[in-house]
């Protein structure tokens, strides 16, 4: 799993911008999750179900306001992959996904992680955390933004 400034899949392939990231904010932007399963032959041809959810470093799910009341930071999606014809039998296939995620309003100088679940299991690499930065104190009255004209 990867965090992003953006990403997107085209024919199969993942293309990442800005990847590897593990600071944010303190103000929210746009960012994006990008993972890669390996499926075994034999999950192969199924459905499969997958969650995503964003907990904070105390492992509490992350719920903020909305217009339809409070909701938890989270998605999911189905998915089922065929068989490829002409792939030898046996050979697991790499299937690329991305999530992509608006600005969300999270605490600043917090620590946060993104947790992913495939049909009701979790695993350590399965998650990516990332913290956001201390809010931006006020500038001293009588001191203007920017920088000084000499």
């Amino acid at each position: 799993m990867l965090l992003c400034e953006a990403a997107q899949l085209a024919e199969g392939k993942l293309y990442i911008l800005g990847a590897a990231w593990s600071m944010t904010g303190p103000d929210p932007a746009p960012s994006a999750i990008a993972f890669v399963l390996d499926l075994e032959w034999t999950e192969l041809d199924y459905p499969h179900h997958w969650e995503l959810f964003l907990v904070d470093q105390d492992g509490q799910e992350i719920v903020l306001e909305t217009p339809d009341g409070p909701q938890p930071v989270e998605t999911r999606g189905d998915f089922e992959i065929g068989r490829p014809p002409g792939v030898p039998e046996g050979i697991p296939i790499s299937v690329p996904f991305v999530v992509n995620l608006p600005p969300l309003p999270l605490q600043p100088d917090g620590r946060f992680t993104w947790k992913l679940s495939i049909d009701g299991q979790n695993r350590t690499e399965w998650q990516c955390s990332f913290s956001t930065r201390p809010p931006v104190p006020p500038a001293p009255e009588g001191v203007e933004d920017g920088p000084a004209l000499l």
